[in-house]
Order: C-alpha cells, then structure tokens, then sequence
C-alpha cells in the first residue's frame, strides 16, 4: 500500500519493508501548456532536470557527491541516474534513480533529491510553467509504490525544486517530503546551499 504524504511529513522506508535494498525514486512532472502569440516563436521546452546530491554529516564536501545528467553513477556505484529527460512529455516518471541502500557507504547519512530548470533564467522559466510533479518510491523487486510525495504548492518565479531526502536513522532508512523551492540558477547554486 502506497504512503502519500505530505510537505514536512517523514517516514519509515526500510523498517516496514524488511530486506528493503535496492528502490527506484521516480521523479515526474508535465510541462503547462503555452500560450504564444501571432508573432511569437514557439516558447522553448521546459528542460527539468534530477539531481541527487550525497551529503556526509549533513553537508556536501565533493562534486564527485552529486549524481546527475553529466555524472550518472556516484564513484561508489550505490546510485545510478537514468539519464536526462528533455521535455517532460509523456506518461509515468520522467528521471528514475536507482539506489542501492545496502551499499551506500556509512560515511553518507543522507541523499537529497532535487530538480532543477535547465539554463532556467536566460529562458525566462520558473517552476509555475510545470504541473503534476512529484517524487516516488518504488520497489523494484514487486513493482510496489512505497511513498509518493505530490509536490502541489505554488512555485510561480522558483526554479529549482529540493523534493525529499533519504536519511539515515540509526540503522535504517527513512524518506522526508520536503518540497522546497529556490531561485537558484542552476546546479551549482543549489550544490553551494549544501557546503
């Protein structure tokens, strides 16, 4: 049975579903129809992108920490990205990300999940262009969805999106529904809020 939670809200991941390793985190969202003009050209697509940044103690000490489109596995090989998905269109999950709570070392206590708007500023877009986003948990061993968090506030002029976070809580896992949003202009800003 899925978990639907809410923006604050934290759940168990692991200690409800014993022998929980491997998971996939879908991240989804469709992009808001647009209206142009006579004379306008077509507005260009909206380009969301995942993101997972590995943080120890709370913080995020290297680059090499941050999974995404330009870097799709971490160095240790516990977290795997899809790839990046330019437009949004189409049904179900636009990025997945799959990770292997097992063989995330100890020295990560937790991996924040994030998106982002591509080159967002100079295209003039902002997250109240997208609708429909959320982040989910599946497990990939039964197809199960285990938590979906809809991200439903309005975040008209943000453009990036901190959606939730996996953390470690003694010796299990769990997921909090954190829907922030930023005016970061791009990765590396959202990155420098975690250093």
């Amino acid at each position: 049975m899925v978990v639907n939670l809410q923006k604050g809200q934290r759940v168990d991941l692991t200690k409800g579903n014993a022998g929980l390793n491997r998971i996939i985190v879908g991240l989804g969202w469709d992009p808001v129809e647009q209206k142009r003009g006579w004379f306008s050209s077509a507005p260009a697509e909206v380009d969301c992108d995942a993101s997972v940044l590995m943080l120890q103690n709370d913080r995020l000490f290297d680059n090499q920490d941050v999974v995404y489109f330009g870097r799709l596995k971490s160095a240790c090989g516990s977290v795997i990205h899809s790839g990046d998905n330019l437009t949004g269109e189409g049904d179900g999950d636009d990025e997945t990300i799959i990770v292997s709570l097992n063989d995330i070392p100890t020295k990560y206590n937790k991996l924040v999940f994030a998106v982002n708007i591509y080159d967002a500023h100079n295209r003039k877009q902002h997250f109240g262009m997208i609708r429909n986003a959320y982040i989910r948990i599946i497990n990939p061993a039964n197809n199960q969805e285990l938590i979906r968090y809809n991200l439903s506030d309005d975040y008209h002029n943000q453009t990036a999106l901190i959606t939730g976070e996996i953390y470690r809580h003694n010796t299990e896992w769990k997921f909090a529904a954190l829907g922030n949003s930023t005016q970061d202009r791009g990765l590396a800003d959202l990155c420098a809020r975690f250093t």
